[in-house]
């Protein structure tokens, strides 16, 4: 049975907590520095471990970690696990900045541990099943794709105001906060962001001053795609669409499903619904990285995709604040031949 330590028991952090325990594979520490909040998740999860500080924790035997912090500290605090050979799921947005980013993967290269980025579309069934159907050619290659995505933000974290999320700096904001997983999702799809221009703008939500709407065109090699996102609207929705040469497909995250159509004046093909409990995704994440660790699969998504990731969300920020179209620096960072 791994020993699993979470860094970080915010509401991503206790999470993560919540739902390793559920893989009944491991038993599971996490490191909180306020002593109050510490205190209720110890009396809520029995049997987990709690420590103080991250030097405290890194004094024990573990054989992963999940890095839960603040998106500025994710980068400094996974180098340490990994120097020690330890493996890492970093929480998304990878981080803030570039800066650290080819260090760490520079030394998991080195010592060869398992490290993933914890973008949990990854683990959907449903949109696995569409890339998978997607990949296999039959709607010929991608041509666009357009993701139309919107929430009510307080609805669901009634607290923003007072988390990571009121200040860019921090990790917040609607593009590292939320688009960037749809963007994540787009790059599985149908590969890397190169270039991007980006309108953002704050509409809505009181309390706080980054943007809480996002419209970005970008351009995913010769593909073109459309990119809308906002954290106010009434109803959850989700929805990713790729036309093909011959076909389209499309993802519907608030139902659950993913549809094609062929032809012209035909009717879509669903999917089966499936019908996913809140925290299901996040199990099945949890799960992945556990397999990961134990060599029996790669990681959901790789140290590399996630620094790409990365990059497009500052790229989009940096069109936003120019007005301009920014590359993502990926010819730069692909692999050599």
């Amino acid at each position: 049975m791994n020993n699993i330590v979470v860094i970080g028991a915010g509401s991503i952090g206790e999470r993560h907590i919540r739902c390793f325990r559920a893989t009944e594979r491991c038993r599971v520490g996490f490191v909180e520095v306020r002593r109050e909040l510490a205190g209720r998740i110890v009396e809520h999860y029995p049997g987990v471990r709690s420590f103080s500080s991250l030097e405290e924790a890194l004094a024990e035997n573990w054989d992963g970690a999940v890095i839960a912090t603040p998106a500025p500290l994710h980068l400094p605090q996974a180098q340490q696990f990994v120097e020690r050979g330890i493996g890492v799921l970093i929480e998304k947005p990878l981080s803030v900045t570039p800066n650290g980013a080819e260090e760490l993967i520079a030394a998991v290269r080195s010592v060869n541990c398992a490290v993933g980025v914890a973008y949990v579309y990854r683990a959907h069934p449903v949109l696995a099943e569409m890339r998978e159907f997607l990949h296999s050619g039959v709607f010929g290659k991608p041509v666009e794709l357009v993701a139309t995505c919107g929430q009510n933000f307080p609805t669901y974290r009634p607290a923003y105001r007072e988390t990571y999320y009121a200040q860019r700096e921090s990790g917040g904001g609607a593009v590292q906060d939320a688009l960037t997983h749809i963007v994540n999702a787009g790059e599985w799809l149908i590969g890397p962001v190169e270039r991007v221009v980006a309108d953002l703008s704050h509409q809505v939500l009181p309390g706080v001053d980054v943007e809480d709407t996002a419209h970005v065109l970008a351009r995913h090699g010769t593909v073109p795609a459309v990119y809308s996102l906002n954290q106010h609207q009434a109803p959850n929705e989700v929805t990713i669409t790729v036309i093909c040469e011959r076909g389209t497909v499309r993802f519907e995250n608030h139902n659950c499903r993913w549809r094609k159509m062929e032809r012209p004046e035909t009717p879509w093909i669903d999917s089966t619904p499936l019908q996913l409990e809140r925290d299901t995704l996040f199990i099945r994440q949890a799960d992945a990285f556990l397999d990961c660790l134990e060599r029996k699969r790669a990681a959901l998504c790789s140290l590399e995709e996630g620094f790409q990731t990365l990059r497009t969300n500052l790229a989009i920020l940096r069109s936003a604040d120019t007005g301009n179209w920014c590359s993502t620096g990926h010819a730069e960072h692909r692999e050599p031949a």
